[in-house]
């Protein structure tokens, strides 16, 4: 298949996001509504068992110790405490243009 240079470049650039959007990824292998489904299967095509997979679960508060940071965060769905990787922060808005009055 042949385009033409402003053909491909208009197919591209349905790719590009506008200015000031950010790609979130929903799909795919750590997709997390079939996460757990898709790594289980991964797992057993390498042949890796489950006891040979260290444990991600979060301690319990008898197990805990008092040096280990709590967040204020907590998961919705599974309680465990949320890191906070980035903040946002809101771009300023622009300045309106000046009123200009007709003063007689």
């Amino acid at each position: 298949m042949t385009l033409d240079a402003d053909e491909f470049i208009r197919r591209f650039l349905l790719h590009v996001l506008p200015k000031g959007f950010h790609r979130i990824r929903h799909y795919g292998l750590l997709a997390s509504h079939v996460r757990n489904d898709k790594l289980a299967h991964i797992r057993s095509l390498l042949g890796i068992h489950s006891n040979d997979i260290p444990s991600t679960t979060t301690a319990t508060p008898s197990q805990s110790d008092d040096t280990t940071p709590t967040s204020p965060y907590l998961c919705p769905a599974c309680g465990a405490p949320m890191l906070i990787i980035e903040t946002l922060e809101p771009k300023p808005a622009a300045r309106d243009p000046p009123i200009h009055r007709n003063i007689a």
